[in-house]
């Protein structure tokens, strides 16, 4: 930096502001679960291995939230 900073003594209009973000551990979703054995067709399997794969994400927890949404939404 080849300018140097010159600070002056304007006033500065600041206003404080409450804090509206959620608690880091208030993101953090931890529901119960439980484990089971469920048989898919390889096709299936084979789509939400790659879609999962193309997103980086685990493939069972695509399954897990597609079956939530479908709770949910009945």
């Amino acid at each position: 930096m080849k300018s140097k900073i010159r600070y002056n003594n304007e006033p500065i209009e600041a206003r404080v502001v409450s804090d509206f973000l959620p608690k880091p551990e208030d993101l953090i979703l931890k529901e119960k679960k439980t484990r089971v054995t469920l048989t898919l067709t390889s096709k299936s399997l084979d789509f939400f291995k790659s879609v999962a794969k193309k997103h980086k994400a685990s493939y069972q927890a695509m399954i897990r939230r597609l079956i939530d949404y479908y709770v949910i939404n009945q």
